[in-house]
């Protein structure tokens, strides 16, 4: 079994600034490196940034020049970061924090039981 190993989680979170509900996860990453990390916050505001606004997108622009060398360099000393961008009544945010990842089981080279191969999913509508 393999040791734990350090990494980060990355999540994308939107939130209606007009309502009071809570944010909406989007998406999901896990980085295994500091660069990995701000590298995936990278890619997505280059990819969005040509649909945001003017401010919004000079917020993205900001970061991505300016910011995001603070963020690899807290990164690298395991601090959580947070990068927020609003565009119109959007909020989004992304975030970074240290994790310890554990090893789970693998099942390659594994015989399943016999049951296992009984299971079939049920279509949800």
């Amino acid at each position: 079994m393999n040791a734990p190993t350090r990494g980060y989680w990355c999540e994308c979170w939107t939130q209606d600034v007009r309502e009071r509900e809570l944010p909406e996860l989007k998406a999901s990453f896990d980085a295994h490196s500091a660069p990995q990390a701000d590298r995936w916050i990278a890619v997505a505001l280059r990819t969005i940034s040509p649909a945001l606004g003017p401010d919004a997108s000079n917020a993205a622009w900001e970061w991505l020049y300016n910011g995001r060398i603070d963020t690899r360099r807290a990164l690298l000393r395991m601090q959580p970061c947070t990068v927020t961008i609003t565009q119109a009544h959007t909020r989004i945010t992304w975030t970074v924090r240290p994790v310890t990842f554990l090893p789970l089981a693998d099942r390659r080279g594994t015989q399943l039981p016999a049951c296992a191969h009984a299971f079939s999913p049920q279509a949800t509508d």
